[in-house]
């Protein structure tokens, strides 16, 4: 039997323009109840009016859907045997992803419609401009989700996300980045939308076939949220996601504390299964001592004992140094 998940740590009595950097850079989630309450999308969410509220931004504007069939049940996922997907991708204006949402409100099993990480000013200009957060000047990516009730598979992002439930209800479980073993994740470099997934069902998890499961759901984080509530999810942590209604939408920001000249630390994964993972086991215990002095407890004794101007790649990273470092690894990789 699998545990019962613990309930995330909630913040109460939070609006749009009080978010300090202790919400804002926090390690751990936090549901933060009734921040967007006053929104304007919100209100007409609630008097079933939040189709009609997102067509006042309407411009003939195209986003991608994933449509699924009606005995998935909802799960955006593989095929049977992880060659291909359970849904298709289209291409198609929203207006008539709204007019089916619409139509499907009251099948008994409707298929999957899901609209995903669509840029907010792209498909509907000027609705951040009445349903506004203070993000305390971050540079974050403003996303929309639309659909009906459908089911995420765990994943991580690699920014900050604060996930603003906007209409309907879902339910996130989520899981700090330790769990990675025991969530058994599918492929790298072939996944659903971008990002790599864990191949469990959580509405049914075969425990024959991922017996560790029931040890990551020991440590799971969850937290069903309503209209006008929101969730920060820090950076790395797994989190499951499921719409519970059959018109949901969700808005996040996505914002990294890192410089923009950084790269994504996914690159060097993928580069170090090229070079390093099947090294012989000397080898590869040698390069961990590498990557724990030069990256992972790298410090400032780590060169202190070069000189300054000396220090080149080791010396502190700016734009100009990340982009020579960057001409460097192409020309490299390019031979």
């Amino acid at each position: 039997m699998l545990a019962r998940a613990k309930q995330i740590r909630e913040i109460h009595g939070v609006g749009p323009g009080g978010l300090t950097a202790d919400i804002l850079q926090s390690t751990e989630p936090l549901v933060l109840r009734g921040l967007l309450a006053g929104w304007p999308m919100v209100q007409a969410g609630l008097a079933q009016q939040g189709a009609d509220y997102l067509r006042r931004f309407y411009r003939d504007a195209s986003v991608v859907a994933m449509l699924g069939a009606p005995e998935n049940e909802g799960r955006l996922f593989y095929n049977a045997d992880l060659s291909g997907f359970n849904f298709q991708s289209v291409m198609v204006k929203l207006d008539t992803i709204l007019d089916e949402l619409a139509r499907q409100a009251t099948v008994a099993r409707p298929p999957a419609i899901y609209v995903g990480a669509t840029t907010v000013e792209t498909c509907l200009p000027g609705f951040l401009e009445e349903n506004t957060i203070d993000l305390g000047g971050r540079d974050a990516l403003a996303s929309i989700w639309i659909g009906n009730a459908t089911r995420i598979a765990a994943h991580y992002d690699l920014p900050d996300n604060l996930a603003c439930v906007a209409a309907g209800h879902r339910r996130f479980t989520l899981f700090a980045p330790d769990q990675l073993r025991n969530l058994y994740i599918g492929p790298l470099d072939f996944t659903p939308a971008g990002q790599a997934i864990s191949l469990v069902d959580f509405r049914k998890p075969d425990l024959e076939k991922f017996p560790r499961f029931a040890e990551a759901m020991e440590h799971a984080l969850v937290a069903e949220l309503g209209p006008g509530d929101a969730i920060f999810i820090p950076s790395m942590w797994w989190h499951h996601i499921e719409a519970l209604d059959r018109f949901n939408v969700l808005v996040n920001y996505w914002w990294r504390q890192s410089p923009d000249y950084m790269d994504t630390p996914t690159n060097v994964l993928m580069h170090a299964i090229l070079s390093v993972r099947d090294l012989p086991p000397a080898q590869r215990s040698a390069w961990q001592e590498l990557f724990r002095q030069y990256v992972f407890e790298a410090n400032e004794e780590t060169s202190a004992h070069i000189p300054g101007n000396a220090r080149r790649v080791l010396g502190p990273l700016d734009s100009d140094a990340a982009r020579m470092l960057r001409a460097q690894l192409l020309k490299k990789m390019n031979r």
